[in-house]
């Protein structure tokens, strides 16, 4: 009989820093950017980079929607809204410059309103001072649904089953 004893199973999360270690024997956890050590950080969808693509495709050839809602996501809280105080700021950061900034951030925030995936309400800023983020899963689903075909509402909802997510029917 073997006396010795079993180890427990390692996590997953546990097992890839071991494999990240041996990889990388020479790099420090001080040199990485990780979440739990660090300030700073938002809570993204595994699915955000499917969301974009699909984002963009809705939008329209050269009126891509991505970063403005990439944007967006980087700025809320737990309540799922966003107060935009400067215009000029989200526009920047969603990477438009020059004179028309602010326009073409208006623009692509129409548009998302538009696909459904934000609400407004005016303020002191604008017409898009508060900024409600609806469930981007949900949105897509109700818009692809006579679409089930479709190659990236396919991706989107393959990656949905991998990360475990529950927010639509995917049976």
């Amino acid at each position: 009989m073997n006396s010795a004893k079993k180890e427990p199973k390692k996590s997953a999360s546990e097992r890839r820093k071991l494999l990240r270690e041996r990889m990388w024997p020479d790099v420090t956890d001080e040199s990485l950017w990780l979440r739990t050590q660090r300030t700073g950080f938002t809570t993204i969808p595994r699915t955000m980079n499917l969301i974009g693509r699909i984002q963009d495709t809705l939008s329209g050839k050269g009126f891509p929607t991505s970063t403005t809602y990439l944007t967006l996501w980087c700025w809320v809280y737990d309540e799922g809204f966003v107060e935009v105080r400067n215009p000029k700021e989200f526009a920047y950061e969603s990477g438009f410059s020059g004179p028309r900034a602010e326009s073409v951030w208006k623009s692509r925030m129409r548009k998302l309103e538009e696909l459904g995936f934000i609400q407004s309400k005016p303020g002191l800023a604008g017409d898009f001072h508060y900024v409600l983020i609806l469930n981007p899963i949900q949105v897509i689903e109700s818009i692809y649904k006579d679409k089930p075909n479709d190659i990236a509402y396919a991706a989107l909802r393959g990656r949905l089953v991998q990360v475990g997510a529950d927010d639509i029917d995917l049976i």
